[in-house]
């Protein structure tokens, strides 16, 4: 997949789950509808890297960042939640906070998927802006598109209304996309789902930053 410059990538840490995905498939097209290009660590998979650098590699690649820390659930086989997370959020507010000029102009977006819950597991980052989604994929563009739009000061960023409608006439083509190459939908990877949005956009925007 391309790779813009750092002022347009956008580091998405969320959870990688079934449960997840209306919420992160809505996120990931919203990037790419507003003119960024969405990164994540499921686009790398090589075997012989550390993960964490993979990760300390992508973050100092983005501008910005969309950190969810939704996911409290303990694990139903080990009774432990997962801290993937919030540890990727300390990364990035890490690098923004002691890095060079280049990464001080790092911007964050945190999400929950109810307001104020985060004061319960991460009182931490309390003063931070945190914005839920009620686990609406709608809300989470909406959300998406407008801090893009305000942290960029692009003009040229499409309206909520008009991602939400591309996203889900996408959606609604998204069977026929797969059996053309053939690949059934829950065999797609990042790198898949990323290629056939921005190909799809090049074909169904309108307009474009």
């Amino acid at each position: 997949m391309a790779v813009k410059s750092y002022n347009s990538n956008v580091f998405i840490n969320c959870p990688f789950d079934e449960n997840y995905n209306d919420i992160f498939y809505a996120i990931t097209f919203a990037v790419f509808d507003c003119g960024f290009v969405a990164r994540c660590a499921l686009e790398e998979d090589d075997g012989g890297d550390v993960r964490i650098i993979k990760i300390k590699n992508i973050i100092s690649q983005c501008k910005y960042g969309i950190h969810d820390i939704s996911r409290t659930d303990l694990c139903i086989n080990t009774g432990l939640p997962r801290f993937n997370m919030p540890l990727e959020l300390g990364i990035f507010l890490g690098a923004k906070r002691y890095g060079d000029a280049h990464q001080k102009k790092k911007v964050c977006l945190i999400t929950d998927n109810e307001k104020y819950r985060y004061q319960s597991f991460i009182s931490d980052i309390a003063g931070q802006d945190i914005r839920d989604h009620d686990n609406n994929p709608e809300k989470a563009i909406t959300i998406v598109r407008n801090w893009l739009n305000n942290s960029s000061k692009r003009t040229t960023i499409p309206g909520g209304s008009t991602i939400i409608g591309r996203y889900n006439r996408f959606r609604s083509e998204l069977p026929r996309i797969c059996a053309n190459i053939p690949i059934n939908e829950d065999e797609l990877t990042f790198n898949d789902y990323a290629t056939f949005v921005s190909e799809w956009l090049k074909i169904n925007q309108t307009s474009s930053p």
